[in-house]
């Protein structure tokens, strides 16, 4: 305006356009210190700035004034730049908070992947975990999205290595992990660590056979996993008990991830969750061996809505006139319980790791949002459900007033304890 005292013109690398921004030394020096060393002794500076920085400065300058700003998904990294190249850090602090709550937005191209690499570059640690974290959650739907073939081997591997990875199966990763492979064409060292992460034991033997003969990468590498495969069928021939006798079974190998399919688990939609008690009940197959391919597990759940633990439960008495503890039946909190309808000799050698994802819906899309696990009670964690506010019709956790649930069982073996004779 008439009153400003000083000039910001911003140019483009490649390009004759000219910004110009008329604006005020003392708020400019006062928001940021970069702006205060720059403004010193001059009243006129030339800023250089990528284009797509470029394009949202006079955004920059309106937030330095006004103290708000609204953005779309596309501009937080090139404000996020701004904002940390001119140690603006209320905007810094603002645009991470951001983009953490908006990692399930829906956009055409996927942006988590993007925002990942980012926060890697800037050393936000905290974001990295957050991407990472949803991206592990979410894979089969990163997976199928356009982001997937964008990602780095080093993102790759952090994912690969996760046992809470929620996918339909482990064959479906590893046709993900071949197109990808396929379209970067990393240095063979890199394609061989990553192939090496896929836990084949998982994989049924028939597509196994299946993946010699006709995946090109596998083929292309097979000397370098052969020891991983032969293994994986050799798993897959015997009972998991007689197997654990020889090898190790408490690894990754041998460990599922959260699958999907219905081999493992079940999904729940409750309605009107807070209104009492519900139980349901679902199969699963014994284990991933072949050998176990056609036993199956009943499982029998209960869920309760308001909970409370025998030590809080009100006592009535009649040596104190009828006074109870001051413990209402709204201070009990969430509870799930899986258990098997029967008992086996199968189960020698294993037990069983219970998770429930908790899927939540965000413009539009449904993305899980916790992935809780336990032995047999939801009573062995703190926070299940901890937030949810069942009882609010408003509450994030409610998708049309049901609350959506996919209920996984994780076979875990155990090495057998060898006695020395």
């Amino acid at each position: 305006g008439n009153t400003s005292d000083t000039v910001l013109r911003v140019r483009t690398a490649g390009s004759d356009e000219v910004k110009v921004f008329h604006a005020h030394q003392l708020l400019l020096s006062l928001q940021s210190a970069a702006f205060e060393r720059l403004l010193h002794n001059q009243t006129a500076v030339t800023l250089y700035e990528p284009a797509d920085s470029a394009a949202l400065f006079e955004k920059f300058i309106r937030y330095l004034y006004c103290g708000e700003i609204s953005i779309l998904l596309h501009q937080a990294i090139p404000l996020h730049r701004l904002a940390s190249k001119y140690r603006v850090s209320t905007l810094q602090r603002g645009v991470a908070e951001y983009m953490k709550s908006h990692l399930a937005s829906e956009s055409s191209q996927g942006h988590v992947v993007g925002w990942y690499h980012y926060a890697v570059k800037i050393g936000d640690v905290g974001l990295q975990e957050s991407c990472v974290q949803f991206l592990a959650w979410n894979l089969s739907a990163v997976m199928g999205g356009a982001e997937w073939a964008t990602a780095s081997a080093e993102l790759l591997g952090l994912l690969l290595e996760r046992s809470d990875l929620v996918l339909h199966s482990e064959l479906e990763l590893y046709t993900a992990l071949e197109e990808w492979v396929g379209r970067k064409q990393p240095e063979a060292p890199v394609a061989v660590q990553l192939l090496r992460s896929i836990r084949y034991a998982m994989i049924p033997p028939g597509h196994l056979f299946h993946l010699q003969k006709q995946s090109a990468v596998m083929v292309r590498h097979y000397g370098a996993i052969q020891d991983l495969l032969f293994r994986a069928f050799q798993f897959h021939s015997a009972s998991p008990l007689h197997f654990a006798k020889y090898f190790d079974v408490n690894c990754s190998m041998f460990l599922p991830r959260n699958y999907l399919s219905g081999s493992w688990g079940a999904p729940w939609v409750i309605s009107n969750p807070a209104r009492d008690d519900r139980s349901t009940s679902f199969q699963t197959q014994l284990g991933p061996s072949n050998h176990d391919a056609s036993k199956r597990v009943t499982w029998n759940v209960l869920f309760s809505p308001r909970w409370l633990p025998v030590s809080l439960r009100p006592v009535y008495s009649d040596s104190v006139s009828g006074a109870i503890q001051s413990i209402r039946i709204e201070d009990g909190r969430p509870r799930l319980v899986i258990t098997p309808a029967m008992t086996s000799s199968d189960f020698a050698g294993v037990s069983f790791q219970k998770t429930v994802l908790v899927g939540v819906r965000q413009q539009g899309r449904i993305f899980v949002k916790h992935a809780y696990s336990f032995h047999q009670s939801t009573d062995e964690l703190a926070d299940f459900l901890a937030h949810a506010d069942l009882q609010k019709r408003t509450s994030e956790y409610l998708i049309d007033n049901s609350l959506h649930l996919h209920l996984i069982v994780k076979p875990v073996y155990h090495s057998l304890i060898k006695v020395r004779k």
